[in-house]
């Protein structure tokens, strides 16, 4: 059968402080498989240290749960990133309910292969559904990318709490500064577009 495989792994892993960059990874892992056990059919386990595999439901979950992570990031002001594949092909084995392993078939070797190739490019997602949405959703990737992968570390509280409520006189409370500032951060830090954008990925995936 023909399955969803999300497979992500570490960017310059070797360059962070590793025992905290495990800890950071294996906590968001858990958390992705926590809030998503419903529609996650192989949970998401760390495979070579600074890389994990999972197999999900249906495309639109697995689109999500990459925002989530993404999102978990910002949250926990994490100072490492991640690249994506998602591809969907078959596997041939059992799949694993309990952990991603003793599993085969084109679908993970694929999704290997395409994060080997990935490394050599400047983008972080890559979804390969077999598709014509395929050349538009990963477009529409390096647009989110580009949102996210500009905020810096000293904008990730500010760009969390306009996660949390878009009402940027509740998020000058929560970040302490007068609501004329938080109205121009949200406008530099295109919140509004990357809410845009992630809206507009889901429209297409499901259409």
């Amino acid at each position: 059968m023909d399955y969803f495989v999300l497979m992500a792994d570490i960017i310059n892993s070797g360059k962070k402080d590793g025992l905290k960059l495990m800890n950071d990874f294996k906590n968001v892992v858990k958390e992705i498989n926590k809030e998503y056990k419903s529609v996650i059919l192989s949970p998401f386990t760390i495979t070579l240290g600074d890389e994990f595999q999972g197999i999900v439901a249906n495309l639109t979950d697995s689109i999500k749960i990459i925002f989530k992570i993404e999102e978990l990031f910002i949250h926990s002001n994490l100072n490492f990133k991640l690249r994506y594949v998602l591809n969907y092909g078959k596997i041939e084995t059992k799949i694993n309910s309990k952990i991603a392993y003793e599993m085969l078939g084109p679908a993970l070797t694929e999704a290997r292969s395409l994060i080997i190739e990935l490394k050599k490019k400047e983008e972080r997602f890559l979804i390969n559904t077999n598709t014509e949405k395929d050349t538009y959703i990963n477009q529409a990737l390096i647009v989110l990318q580009n949102i996210i992968d500009c905020w810096k570390e000293k904008d990730l509280k500010t760009v969390s709490a306009f996660l949390k409520t878009n009402d940027y006189k509740k998020v000058a409370l929560l970040v302490k500064k007068i609501p004329s500032s938080t109205w121009r951060r949200q406008k530099s830090l295109k919140i509004k577009e990357y809410g845009a954008i992630k809206q507009v990925i889901l429209y297409m995936i499901n259409k």
